[in-house]
């Protein structure tokens, strides 16, 4: 069964053609949300600064094309996906928040409560960045303080309207709602900036595109080997007695534990470019201040960029992004997979490994093979998110701006978000014997 043939058995089950048809609406009003503007921006100006800044350009993508429009979706998700990252650090260091984090249903709801107080703090002092930069850059011209009150204000309306739309499609509808979000705003973009950089720059750009689509359908099939990829441990049940009087014993089954490569998905690259937007929007605060800090501000506003002006602010970005993304990657791991966990659990169900004794050896044993995969996984996703975007621009002539597309945390989040999509919708037809169509 081909992809439309199981898109098409889904839409006959009538919860799940609920399901769908709910995600894609909530979607739709994602992208409505996105084309509305706030008033009283230069557009000419606003398309100069983005051509100019290719961070925030990739802030840009990810938003849905959103913030190069001053709309009222210009901050997409990251207060939120900000506001998770703290929460999630804080609950490694605070004792409270981590027994909170065990205490089931009722200890999530909190630290989730938390964490969207957190998102509208945070989306209201980015605002005020965004608001500062625009003003500054002459995007917005001399705003009053009831304009720039006002314009915090949808923009932080904004950002928690997504965050809302995203909890309901996690809840109600398929796939996780944060990256569905991510993936409509790239996937929309995509089409328009395509036909832009193809009709102004004629022979040569379709030339170009040309390469892309190569390029990124070779990337794309090596991405989707390495998120499918998987070390299988192999585990055992011991035998049990039934039957005690009667001497009867169920045999103990083999299996395997699967362990994946990238097991942090695309999570990684989020908390990593959200860190990486973090001194742009400080610096806008200061950048008027005059002085030393003042200076400081403005040289971290023109050169903290993936494509700065100098060769030395372009090592240090993507230097610093390489390892915040290994970091992550390492971290995110250690937060979905707990090796003491699991042999705890092993040990209950009277599960083991072969050649394993059971408890802390069985924990120590999977934290060793979890490490060294992940090294791999977390290579893979730096190399994916850092040095191919630049080499993209420098094979293709066209910079790292044309290259945000083709740099692999565009093609990795679609991708990623699109193979976990579709592993939920299998599991659906699965529980209702369809056959799915991810061999």
């Amino acid at each position: 069964m081909n992809l439309l043939q199981a898109l098409g058995q889904a839409i006959r089950i009538p919860e799940l053609r609920r399901k769908l048809l709910f995600t894609l609406a909530l979607l739709l009003a994602f992208r409505i949300l996105a084309s509305i503007s706030v008033p009283g921006a230069n557009a000419q100006k606003l398309h100069d600064l983005f051509a100019s800044n290719s961070l925030l350009g990739l802030l840009n993508l990810f938003s849905g094309g959103g913030l190069s429009t001053f709309s009222i979706a210009a901050m997409g998700m990251n207060p939120y996906i900000n506001a998770t990252i703290i929460m999630q650090l804080m609950t490694v260091v605070s004792l409270r928040l981590k027994e909170m984090s065990k205490e089931g249903e009722q200890g999530r709801k909190k630290i989730t409560r938390y964490t969207r107080w957190l998102t509208v703090a945070l989306a209201a002092l980015q605002a005020y960045g965004y608001t500062v930069l625009f003003t500054s850059t002459g995007v917005l011209t001399t705003p009053s303080a009831g304009t720039v009150i006002s314009i915090m204000i949808t923009l932080t309306a904004g950002s928690v309207i997504l965050m809302w739309l995203g909890e309901l499609i996690t809840e109600y509808g398929v796939g996780n709602g944060v990256s569905l979000v991510i993936f409509a705003g790239i996937i929309g973009r995509l089409p328009g900036a395509v036909y832009s950089y193809a009709t102004v720059g004629g022979t040569a750009h379709i030339l170009t595109i040309i390469v892309f689509a190569v390029l990124a359908v070779s990337v794309t099939a090596f991405i989707i080997e390495v998120q499918q990829a998987q070390r299988k441990i192999p585990i055992q049940s011991a035998q049990r007695v039934v039957n005690p009087r009667a001497g009867q014993a169920v045999q103990g089954r083999r299996s395997f534990l699967p362990l994946r490569v990238n097991a942090g998905g695309v999570i990684p690259i989020i908390f990593a470019i959200s860190i990486m937007a973090f001194p742009t929007i400080f610096a806008n605060f200061f950048q008027n201040a005059g002085g030393v800090a003042g200076r400081m501000a403005v040289w971290i506003r023109d050169n903290w960029q993936p494509n700065g002006p100098t060769p030395l602010a372009n090592i240090a970005y993507n230097a610093i992004e390489f390892m915040l993304v290994l970091g992550f990657t390492y971290f995110y791991t250690a937060v979905v997979f707990d090796p003491n966990d699991v042999a705890d659990d092993f040990k209950k169900r009277s599960v083991y490994i072969p050649g394993i004794r059971p408890g802390k050896w069985t924990a120590d044993y999977l934290g060793k093979v979890m490490g060294r995969i992940t090294l791999a996984g977390a290579l893979f996703l730096a190399v994916i998110t850092v040095v191919l975007p630049l080499g993209a621009g420098v094979v293709t002539g066209s910079g790292a701006n044309a290259g945000l597309y083709l740099g692999g945390t565009a093609i990795l989040i679609v991708v990623g978000v699109a193979l976990d999509t579709m592993q939920q919708i299998e599991t659906q037809l699965l529980m209702r014997q369809y056959k799915g169509f991810i061999k």
